[in-house]
């Protein structure tokens, strides 16, 4: 039985058409210390800005600004060594690293229908993961009692000399402040303005302009502030694409966290997984297991603290401060330094073991949470494939929808993607080093999904690209692009299935909300 989406719950959408003012993120993201790409001192704060005509301020990266200023004179910045293994809190850039040169240049080879049909492309449905943004309060406070520990207790007679070990000790400050919680930094709205740019490049017929302003597209954003601002940053992008750059931005766009929230409201989910120590065993065997035992004693000596000070939440506080100052600022941050390439997979894999365990194939009911969400693809898949009458309304040409992490991986694992044929565990990390689920790869921020229905000669055909590349799904890889009653084959057990309501036993009731990813 298809999932069914209840009469009522219409009233309970939020609808959303509003301006909104950046200003309190411009100036927090101004305000901390900025260190130069070689650490040598503070650069000033207006460096990395650039003036929008309307008198906005966009902070960008020498390397991400807009690409039309001479990209031939403006070099790639100093990247960190380990800038590819953050996991979640990866820039989409290490997934596309030709972007930091182009932030707009699209490939339109993606688009892969059988060249010896007539196809052309009537309907996008994109599933998109919000763009950069600050620490949440976790681990702003874990940043700062890092700092403080750093600063009181790390003995100057031991680890070393180095520039960056002088700069940690003496000059770095902890500026995160507990009311950036997880927010979108200026850098996430570029991530989503720049996404949707390249989007309508390879799909001009389907984002136009006058579908936009006709409201034949749909937005939709869970309720979260950080993806409400990605999706109108993403507007915002396709209005510059148009060339409207005076006047404020207009927004479109509905709250629904049934939708881009569904793990919040999975009993068996939340139950099962979220609150049960038990479902994360792997996980917590190699936090304190060998390999994360060897990065720690490493990093405390290097730090110059007791081997026993250095928690492995505190270590992993620092291998993220190295993604932040990336992520939020693009500058090569002096706690970089302390780890090699070699920490930097172990603190990968304890990151993906985590997402694999909680959010993917770890658990069946992970995936199964996302019963809704597929089951709305499909749906609106369905309405644009269905042949119709000259008379009949045209079917929308694209769905975007704003998520988080945890939006894209249980989707993904319901697919049948990104799944190695043995799991990760805590005891076979060195084993694992080939293994298709790396979140850096998977989902990056601004990571996306993207489902391209094309009509062409034999039937609807459907794509499937992850991070603007294609991938073929599990059980059809000969096509890039096979048929579109092939795919709906393929998952007909989930179509015919995949009840929300009876795989979750109802909603979650008296949790606080999740805000990690």
């Amino acid at each position: 039985m298809l999932f069914g989406r209840p009469a009522h719950r219409k009233n309970r959408r939020l609808k959303v058409t509003q301006t909104r003012n950046i200003n309190k993120a411009r100036k927090a993201e101004a305000g901390g210390p900025r260190l130069s790409p070689r650490l040598s001192s503070p650069v000033p704060a207006d460096m990395f800005s650039v003036f929008h005509p309307a008198g906005g301020v966009l902070l960008a990266s020498l390397g991400l600004l807009v690409p039309r200023l001479s990209f031939a004179s403006l070099s790639v910045p100093d990247i960190p060594h380990i800038a590819g293994y953050f996991g979640t809190k990866t820039r989409y850039e290490e997934v596309n690293p030709h972007l930091l040169r182009d932030p707009l240049s699209a490939d339109p080879s993606v688009l892969r229908p059988p060249p010896a049909e007539q196809c052309s492309p009537v309907h996008l449905t994109a599933v998109i993961r919000h763009g950069s943004r600050y620490p949440t309060l976790k681990n702003i406070r874990r940043i700062r009692k890092l700092s403080e520990l750093v600063r009181t207790e790390a003995s100057r007679a031991s680890g070393g000399s180095e520039s960056w070990l002088q700069e940690i000790r003496n000059r770095w400050e902890a500026w995160y402040t507990e009311d950036m919680d997880g927010q979108l930094v200026m850098k996430g709205r570029d991530d989503l303005r720049q996404l949707a740019s390249r989007l309508a490049s390879v799909f001009p017929s389907l984002l136009s302009e006058e579908s936009v302003r006709k409201r034949r597209v749909r937005f939709l954003t869970s309720s979260k502030h950080r993806c409400v601002s990605s999706v109108e940053a993403f507007q915002e992008g396709l209005q510059r694409r148009w060339g409207r750059h005076d006047g404020e931005p207009e927004y479109s766009h509905e709250v629904d966290d049934e939708l881009m929230r569904f793990f919040d409201r999975c009993r068996g989910y939340v139950e099962g997984v979220e609150n049960n120590r038990t479902a994360l065993l792997e996980v917590e065997k190699f936090k304190h297991g060998e390999e994360m035992e060897g990065v720690r004693r490493r990093m405390a000596d290097r730090l110059g603290l007791p081997h026993h000070r250095l928690t492995p939440d505190l270590l992993e506080a620092a291998f993220f401060l190295c993604s932040y100052e990336l992520s939020i600022k693009n500058v090569h941050s002096p706690w970089c330094f302390l780890f090699d390439e070699s920490d930097a997979k172990v603190l990968e894999y304890k990151s993906d073991l985590k997402q694999y365990w909680k959010r993917s194939h770890g658990h069946e009911i992970n995936s199964l949470s996302s019963c809704p969400l597929f089951h709305h693809v499909f749906r609106t898949l369905d309405r644009a494939g269905r042949p119709r009458r000259s008379t009949d309304a045209s079917p929308e040409p694209a769905s975007i929808l704003v998520g988080h992490a945890e939006t894209l991986l249980p989707l993904l694992s319901l697919l049948g993607l990104y799944k190695d044929q043995t799991p990760p565990t805590a005891t076979n990390y060195d084993s694992q080093h080939g293994r298709r689920f790396r979140t850096s790869l998977i989902v990056p921020y601004a990571a996306n999904l993207l489902f391209v229905l094309y009509d062409c000669q034999r039937g609807p055909r459907l794509q499937l690209l992850v991070n603007e590349s294609p991938v073929r799904f599990p059980g059809l890889e000969a096509e890039d692009a096979p048929l579109y009653r092939d795919v709906r084959a393929t998952y007909r057990h989930l179509l015919d299935g995949c009840d929300f309501h009876r795989e979750c036993e109802g909603r979650a009731v008296g949790r606080a909300p999740n805000t990690e990813l």
